[in-house]
């Protein structure tokens, strides 16, 4: 099975600033019995291509499979997408702790400014919280 010892943190390395996120311990049990199942090595995409020509899942195929376990559950999928889950993540944390600079370097963004815009709030609530976070 999946190492026990995997921390729940991992780091996404699309960009120069990586942004981290947090993966529950069943969801690294469901990836880890993934892996097994389709018995991939360290050089497998984790989600290959159906389309022999490419490696790997397409941003637009990954979309699509998001598409389709929405719909599935009964939701509209024009209200929720890939890049929804990302954003209710960070919400959440920032609205159940007010932490600004924390949802930041979760996000992997530079400039508090770009987290505040991200996140749809307020400048001048974006700042007094800030300031009240020490570093």
């Amino acid at each position: 099975m999946w190492p026990a010892d995997i921390p729940p943190a991992l780091c996404r390395k699309a960009r120069p600033s990586a942004a981290t996120y947090t993966t529950s311990r069943d969801t690294i049990e469901a990836v880890g019995a993934w892996i097994e199942s389709r018995r991939l090595g360290e050089r497998d995409y984790l989600f290959p291509s159906r389309v022999h020509t490419k490696p790997h899942l397409s941003t637009r195929q990954y979309s699509r499979v998001v598409e389709r376990w929405v719909s599935s559950i009964g939701l509209d999928p024009k209200r929720y997408g890939t890049h929804s889950m990302r954003r209710t993540k960070a919400a959440h944390i920032y609205k159940k702790t007010g932490n600004l600079r924390a949802v930041q370097l979760l996000l992997g963004h530079k400039k508090l400014e770009s987290t505040v815009q991200y996140l749809g709030i307020e400048v001048d609530d974006a700042l007094a919280i800030s300031e009240q976070v020490e570093l």
